[in-house]
């Protein structure tokens, strides 16, 4: 008798997606007929050169922008809906952190916009820098870290809210080499210990 296996819950479903830019009296293609499911726990990468549509993808999926024709869902919702209900969360290239807010209330801030009780944005956020190795570095501020410390508070910051999906949009980019691997390592253990699903833009096989 063979064993059963459970389905994972589909996370992302895209169905025939392009992206087309008006751009002058032209049109400029950035996506056509993509077709991509991910599900639950899964870590994907998302490879390839400049401009061939990777960001693009991830920005469609995020509602940051609209296809041009096809369908997208994520977390079984359309992407708006998703989006509004805080599905998922997006680490960006450059940190974007507050620089006049310290580490622990740039972490805190999701979950103050949602309201949360003081007392719970300030555990939830002092187990997520644990996670991610900041833990004696709350009081801090973003200027006096260093990129790659800066992202790890992106990260932190981005998972505040338990969301059920991790976009990462060419987060480890501007670092340089030797801390681009260390952050490579430390997201992969990330995962292991949350198993959020992950989608994972990069240009870098390497990486």
């Amino acid at each position: 008798m063979e064993p059963t296996t459970t389905a994972r819950e589909k996370v992302i479903e895209v169905e025939g997606v392009s992206k087309v830019f008006q751009v002058g009296k032209g049109e400029a293609i950035a996506l056509q007929d993509a077709d991509l499911v991910i599900q639950a726990g899964d870590f994907v990468s998302l490879i390839g050169p400049s401009g061939c549509g990777k960001t693009t993808l991830m920005r469609l999926v995020a509602d940051l922008i609209e296809p041009t024709t096809g369908a997208i869902r994520v977390a079984g919702k359309s992407p708006n809906q998703a989006r509004r209900d805080r599905e998922y969360g997006y680490v960006f290239q450059a940190p974007v952190l507050y620089d006049w807010r310290s580490v622990i209330a740039n972490v805190t801030l999701p979950l103050e916009i949602m309201g949360y009780p003081a007392s719970e944005r300030k555990a939830k956020a002092a187990e997520l820098l644990a996670m991610v190795g900041l833990e004696k570095f709350h009081k801090q501020y973003p200027w006096q870290f260093s990129g790659g410390m800066q992202q790890r508070v992106s990260i932190a910051r981005a998972l505040a809210f338990d969301p059920k999906l991790l976009l990462m949009d060419e987060p480890f980019g501007a670092l340089d080499e030797i801390t681009r691997e260390t952050m490579n390592l430390e997201l992969l253990r990330l995962w292991e210990e949350t198993r959020k699903t992950v989608v994972f833009v990069t240009h870098s096989i390497a990486e």
